[in-house]
């Protein structure tokens, strides 16, 4: 059987924790931070769980 290909732009999006679930980074981090308050950057520095819904399928581009 051949073997399935890492999605790598999905492996360098996603981690997984040791508990088996997807950690992931938010979005809108990246430019325009000058009118996001800080508290509302201090809350996107923060790591989030993938939802359950996405889960199985990012976990296909993820085989690891």
């Amino acid at each position: 059987m051949p073997k399935i290909k890492t999605s790598k732009s999905a492996a360098k999006r996603f981690k997984k924790t040791a508990s088996g679930k997807l950690k992931r980074y938010k979005a809108y981090r990246s430019h325009i931070l000058t009118k996001k308050t800080t508290k509302r950057k201090r809350n996107l520095r923060k790591s989030a769980i993938v939802n359950p819904s996405d889960a199985r399928r990012i976990q296909s581009a993820i085989p690891y």
